[in-house]
Formats: C-alpha cells, structure tokens, sequence
C-alpha cells in the first residue's frame, strides 16, 4: 500500500482495519483473518474494551510470522480521563492491555470542549511519547480550532486527526486543513452506516463503471482525497473486498461526484465536537 505521510515523517496506509465491537476470542479471530488478509493498521479504543481482543490478535500473528514493526496499533484515551496525572495512566493502562511495548499510534478520542480538558489531554500524550510508552501522537474528532489551540499551547502538532467522513459528509473544510498541516486524515465509519449511501444512484454508476462494488468505491473515493479510511467486518469476504478496493482508481470527474452527496446534516449521530462530550 502507497503511505500517506505526516508532517513528522510518520505515515500510515491508505487502509486500516476498524475494531470497534470486535471482543473476545470472536473479535480476536476476526482481527487476526483481517491481519492474515494484509491489513497492517488496526483501530481501537478504550472505551471500545477490545484492547484485550486486539493485543491478542496481534501477538497470534507475530507468532505466524508476520513482523511486529509491520503492524501499527492505534488506541484513543477516553474523555474521563483527559486530566493529569490520569492521562498518562491511561496510555500505560491501554499498553497493558493491549500486551505491547509500545502503542503504535495513540489519539485523544474527542476534544470534550466544554469539559475544557483537552490541552492537559495532549500534554499527557506528549508526556507519554517522551516515555516511550507510544510512538507517535494524534486527535480524533478534533475541529480546527482545537488543532490551533494545543499547537500553541504546546509547539506539538499531532500526526493524525481521525473524523468522521463519508460521502454524505466529506468534512471539505476539515480534510484541506490537514493537508496544509501535514496532518493525516483518518476516515471513521468510512461507508456510512446502513445501505443508504451504498445504493446513492451515482456511487452504483460508478461501480458498474469500474466492475466493482459500491463500497470499493467510496473507499477508492476516500483514497483519492489523501484520507485514510478504517472499515471494519468481522467477515473474511467484505475485508478481501476492502482491501481490493486499493486497485481501483477513480478519476476526478467521479471523486467530484461522489464528494457533491454532501449534506448538510450529513452527520450519522448528534457528535458535533462544538459540543459533544465523551465520557
């Protein structure tokens, strides 16, 4: 896979593999086929409390062969846990949990504005990478402003800003921010959710157009506009589907097309990070 590359040198592939729901021994299986299948950049959380589940699968396909430094693990700290000394605690808590050396990637899940935290979040983030207890550091769900805020707070810029986008809220704005930032844009519920967006007469065009499935194309969509998507299906089927979504190229005629599906209430819940508070 062609990397996308941030300002520090840090990249990622155009494809990652979204855990959330993904528990237990099941969840751990379904991670593993999604590792075996060639997916190399996995999702967690905190509070998805699949941490568990995902360090497993990890460790099993170390055991296979498949090299460590290949796979990049991302987990996020949780709302409740922006203050200090807390937050640092959290990283340490989710390397254990995940069995790891290191933490690959690690994100602040959401801003919690009104709470008012999150500059003291990435302070901790910051401290953690100084401890080596992750290597690298970024937001989720965090708008402009609070990239300003912690960068002038801090003189840290964060490597990746993972937000919800999809075709029926391509977040424009946002996505071309990150590009003159060097920070990489990371796609959350990339396809929507439900077979509203997947049946958009325009994406079925496009997917005859090309012999292919609609979500291969909104995944080749999201490609083509430098953002990283992170599908996730416990089904070895729809992963090998995604992952082929990566020999489909869109011209921009039909990116154009599928990015015009915008709405201006395009978001799949009420998470307006103006607003909304993680707990």
């Amino acid at each position: 896979m062609n990397a996308f590359t941030s300002h520090s040198g840090f990249a990622l592939p155009p494809l990652g593999f979204g855990t959330v729901r993904l528990r237990g021994d099941s969840g751990a299986e379904a991670i593993g086929r999604a590792i075996d299948a060639g997916y190399r950049l996995l999702d967690t959380a905190f509070n998805y409390e699949n941490e568990g589940a995902v360090g497993q699968a990890v460790g099993q396909a170390v055991a296979r062969g498949v090299a460590r430094d290949e796979i990049i693990v991302t987990s996020k700290l949780p709302g409740r846990h922006h203050p200090a000394p807390l937050n640092v605690q959290s990283v340490e808590e989710s390397r254990a949990r995940l069995g790891l050396d290191r933490i690959d990637l690690h994100l602040i899940h959401w801003p919690n504005p009104l709470q008012g935290e999150y500059v003291d979040a990435w302070q901790g983030l910051i401290e953690a990478k100084a401890r080596d207890v992750v290597r690298e550091i970024g937001v989720s769900n965090f708008l402009p402003e609070h990239l300003e805020t912690i960068e002038a707070a801090t003189g840290v810029r964060p490597v990746v800003n993972q937000i919800e986008v999809h075709p029926y809220f391509p977040q424009e704005e946002s996505v071309a921010v990150h590009r003159e930032l060097g920070i990489i844009t990371e796609a959350w519920s990339p396809l929507g959710r439900g077979e509203d967006v997947l049946s958009e007469p325009v994406i079925l065009e496009i997917a005859r157009a090309h012999d292919a499935t609609p979500a291969q194309v909104i995944l080749a969509w999201h490609r083509a506009r430098g953002v990283v998507a992170i599908p996730r299906s416990s089904s070895p089927e729809r992963q090998r589907e995604n992952l082929e979504s990566l020999e489909l190229t869109l011209d921009d005629g039909e990116v154009t097309t599928i990015t015009d599906l915008g709405r201006a209430d395009g978001r799949l819940f009420g998470g307006d990070p103006r607003h909304y508070e993680e707990s």
